[in-house]
């Protein structure tokens, strides 16, 4: 069983192997996943495909099984571990970040208020909205 951290999300996988800083899962697991599927043309996740660089094709898909930690960092994304394998996070590339900011619009959040009724900034979108945060450090 391997926890995996992805988009906010955190994912318990019971068919993923873990081998020094390959994650292996198997084709449907790992389009579940990351939305990439395994085509004859490469990794595709909708009509833009990334093609398996030559050589080293068994490094990323070995049969019915993709290292979904080789295809991050192929995309220029961090990919990091535990030290046993037993939690992976796939993170979000510098580029991502970057265009989230140039776009200036907040990430989604929920948050619940005192009454303990949940609220999504989403649910708030075309309103303006003051956010108030605080910390202890």
């Amino acid at each position: 069983m391997i926890i995996l951290v992805i988009d906010d999300r955190e994912l318990t996988i019971h068919e993923a192997e873990a081998s020094g800083d390959a994650l292996w899962l198997s084709a449907p697991a790992a389009e579940s996943v990351t939305g990439f599927t395994l085509k004859p043309e490469g990794l595709c996740k909708g009509a833009v495909c990334v093609p398996l660089p030559p050589g080293r094709e068994r490094e990323l898909v070995d049969g019915a099984r993709v290292n979904v930690a080789a295809l991050w960092r192929h995309l220029g994304k961090p990919s990091v571990h535990s030290a046993d394998g037993s939690v992976w996070v796939l993170g979000e590339g510098a580029d991502d970040r970057a265009e989230a900011l140039r776009s200036l619009e907040a990430p989604d959040f929920t948050l619940p208020d005192p009454s303990g009724r949940s609220h999504a900034l989403s649910d708030y979108r075309g309103r303006k909205v003051l956010l108030v945060t605080w910390a202890s450090w």
